[in-house]
């Protein structure tokens, strides 16, 4: 009966969530964590650290807090009004980065850059403790073989409005005088999240008829050490994606080389973002599409290798012609070991065990998550950037051999432990 409701939906809640999925990529265009947000707080410091933390945030945000809420989560028959009620807290920080925008006319720099921090830490934060649930209904509302091609879209559809939310704010910042452009960037950003939000809130979930609701807080706390020892294949794939943040690590230093070393000019960085973004909206739908048919394993390792081609590349580059095919490399292996990586979380565990292993598979990734571009950053002050794309390229061949000789892809595994471990964890 379930499967039929499923599968009755599936078209009205993908359309859905494509839709909710573009406005919030158009409100993280025009409140960007890589643009305009660094832009905005280098009015306010000089700190590197600082404005280089702020892509940071919503990473560790949105993985750091997910085990927390593992435990209420695998206890509902309905996933989507927890979401409602917690996805609040990543979407109406905007409206307060507006109203500190404008706050500036009254208050010093210091004021408003701790509160600007405090209200990023809030986004982050409410996107981590919505994530659990959310990753939770998605599994339950498509079915396993369309979450590739599902991830796919969604990333398609945000990265397409996100180009048109950061083109847009671009304009504001350059014809609006300070602090005015940036506080309409925000509000603007806050009004796409309110769409989103609003979408999101179409969403059809159809209820379970049973629930884990008999496992005491105790009992879930145990389990998660029962995985962790018990379940190898799960443990190798944590380790793998822990790996796998050095592969991702140079993409922040992969720009200021080409400035620094070639002179690459500010038209040149705009064509190469736009070949990033073009890139991650075809490698979204492809690999997505690919991973639904041959197994997201594969998808991983072939993201891999993308960032090992990518670091390479950039390593040995002649000149900024070169940083191009890096961009590419660079956007296909983020599509894979960030959106590919999160569908195949997905595919451990049962309905009512799956919102452990989602919590477990990113909370345990968040330290590696903040220390790899922190390690990167060190490099690059102490050594030189090379350094730091020869580490990354070495990182991406360890996760994929790790890929290789220690996971097995859920989805084939008839006697996967948490299919059979039914005494040690609840169904």
């Amino acid at each position: 009966m379930l499967n039929s409701e499923i599968q009755k939906d599936l078209r009205h809640n993908f359309t859905v969530n494509v839709i909710e999925s573009g406005f919030f990529g158009l409100g993280s265009g025009f409140a960007s964590f890589i643009t305009i947000l660094p832009l905005f707080v280098s009015t306010l410091t000089d700190s590197a650290l600082l404005i280089g933390l702020i892509p940071a945030i919503p990473r560790l945000g949105w993985q750091l807090p997910q085990l927390l809420t593992a435990d209420k989560v695998a206890r509902l028959q309905a996933y989507k009004p927890t979401v409602m009620l917690l996805t609040i807290h990543q979407k109406l920080p905007f409206l307060g980065l507006a109203v500190v925008a404008l706050l500036q006319l009254e208050l010093n720099r210091q004021t408003i850059l701790q509160l600007t921090f405090a209200i990023l830490i809030w986004q982050g934060l409410g996107s981590g403790f919505s994530a659990t649930a959310w990753q939770s209904m998605v599994a339950k509302i498509v079915p396993s073989r369309k979450l590739g091609i599902f991830y796919g879209a969604l990333a398609a559809s945000s990265n397409l409005m996100n180009i048109c939310g950061a083109v847009i704010a671009g304009l504001l910042l350059k014809e609006i005088a300070q602090p005015f452009n940036f506080a309409l960037c925000f509000l603007c950003a806050s009004f796409a999240m309110a769409l989103s939000w609003f979408f999101m809130s179409r969403t059809r979930e159809p209820i379970s008829t049973s629930s884990s609701g008999t496992q005491t807080r105790h009992e879930f706390w145990k389990n998660l050490s029962v995985i962790l020892r018990y379940d190898k294949n799960f443990r190798c794939f944590v380790i793998a994606r822990m790996l796998s943040q050095l592969a991702l690590m140079p993409l922040p230093f992969y720009t200021l080389y080409a400035v620094h070393q070639y002179g690459m000019g500010e038209a040149s960085v705009g064509l190469i973002t736009s070949v990033l973004m073009v890139t991650q909206t075809i490698a979204g739908l492809i690999l997505g599409w690919l991973g639904d048919r041959i197994g997201h394993k594969l998808i991983l390792q072939i993201g891999c290798i993308a960032c090992t081609f990518s670091s390479l590349l950039a390593w040995l580059a002649p000149n900024t012609s070169s940083f191009y095919l890096v961009f590419i490399g660079a956007g296909i292996g983020m599509i894979a070991l960030q959106n590919i990586a999160a569908v195949m979380t997905l595919e451990f565990g049962n309905q009512h065990q799956r919102p452990t292993y989602i919590g477990l598979g990113n909370t345990l990734v968040a330290p590696a998550t903040i220390l790899a571009p922190l390690l990167g950053g060190w490099i690059v002050e102490n050594i030189d950037y090379r350094t730091s794309f020869l580490v990354a390229a070495i990182g991406a061949l360890l996760t994929a051999l790790l890929l290789h000789v220690g996971v097995s892809d859920p989805r084939y595994l008839e006697d996967n432990f948490s299919n059979h471990s039914v005494n040690v964890l609840p169904e």
